[in-house]
């Protein structure tokens, strides 16, 4: 009996060309054309009457056929390789692949190509591709801060804080400067980031981090970020940016230049849902420090940040036209009456 051909499924048409040249013949090469599926536009994405929150995601109109084609591709292949860019964006879409084509885990695998040349897509292939996402890197920080973290050590820590705010009812995070949120996380998954990938994971470097997505609607409070805010210019803060937060959203942002700097970005981005609070992350890398670069500092040992904007790729619902990151230092957090951080001190 022959061997089954292997499926790679890229985003674009012009990769999947280029990549099926390299790789011959043994693999099929498709596109999925960006997103294949995203929540509904005319009604809300969650079923509130099962309590679960699940969302309802929906195939992308006009999608039919590419969904169609992967299938039988996905179906008649003996191992599928998602290929899709090596960000936020990528992992959602793989992700989204990977239940709507109904492949087993047995016969999938994650892989990324950072350069798209014969050897290295011959070589990802081989290796089952692991990946580290390096956002906004400087020559400086692959030698010296978080990068000379104990990543092997930081490893269970990571995972523990990342189960204890797993599921959560209520999670209450403050901090010196003022931070007083609520949220539940009610269903959502914890994730744990430590530098260290199996075949066919990724994770961002030099950030060690456990996060959890809010369910949407819950939160509430006020967000004073005294640490940094890695994006948009504004980077580490001359002076704290509070943030209003009622039903899941921010309605009201204040502070000097760079809380001018953060709203005016919103809203130029013409998007409700940019102000999501889509993320709670706990920084777990003692050789972080604040430098105004996100997987610096974001990073940092017991500071806390909240993500606002898209979520989709950490458990959550919302997609947006952003995920941006604010940032406070020496934070504490409650987990259901039990406190696992208090003032930047781990307490599992």
């Amino acid at each position: 009996m022959a061997n089954k051909t292997d499926l790679v499924i890229v985003e674009s048409p012009s990769k999947a060309k280029t990549i099926g040249k390299y790789l011959g013949p043994g693999y099929e090469v498709k596109a999925s054309m960006g997103h294949v599926r995203d929540l509904p536009k005319s009604k809300l994405g969650v079923d509130l009457e099962k309590g679960d929150f699940e969302p309802n995601y929906q195939p992308i109109k006009g999608k039919e056929d590419v969904i169609s084609d992967l299938k039988k591709a996905a179906k008649k292949s003996g191992r599928v390789y998602l290929a899709t860019d090596p960000d936020r964006e990528g992992e959602a879409i793989s992700w989204h692949l990977k239940e709507l084509l109904g492949i087993p885990d047995d016969k999938t695998y994650r892989v990324t190509f950072n350069e798209i040349t014969k050897q290295a897509v011959k070589s990802a292939i081989a290796a089952g591709s692991r990946g580290l996402v390096l956002t906004h890197f400087t020559e400086e920080m692959m030698v010296h801060g978080g990068i000379e973290g104990d990543f092997e050590t930081l490893k269970p820590l990571c995972i523990g804080m990342a189960q204890a705010m797993a599921g959560a009812e209520k999670i209450v995070l403050t901090s010196p400067s003022g931070t007083h949120l609520e949220y539940s996380a009610k269903g959502r998954r914890g994730n744990s980031l430590y530098c260290m990938v199996e075949k066919g994971q990724f994770s961002t470097l030099p950030t060690v981090e456990a996060n959890v997505s809010p369910l949407e609607g819950t939160a509430n409070g006020i967000i004073v970020a005294d640490g940094s805010i890695p994006y948009i210019g504004i980077g580490v803060l001359e002076e704290p940016v509070t943030l209003r937060v009622e039903e899941g959203r921010i309605v009201e942002i204040s502070g000097g230049r760079q809380a001018r700097m953060l709203a005016d970005d919103l809203v130029s981005k013409n998007d409700p849902n940019v102000y999501n609070i889509a993320e709670h992350g706990v920084g777990l890398n003692p050789k972080c420090h604040f430098c105004g670069f996100m997987l610096e500092d974001e990073g940092v040992f017991g500071s806390c940040h909240i993500g606002i904007g898209t979520s989709i790729t950490l458990g959550g619902t919302v997609k947006a036209s952003c995920h941006y990151d604010v940032i406070m230092k020496n934070a504490s957090v409650e987990v259901d009456g039990k406190m696992v951080l208090k003032d930047g001190c781990v307490m599992l």
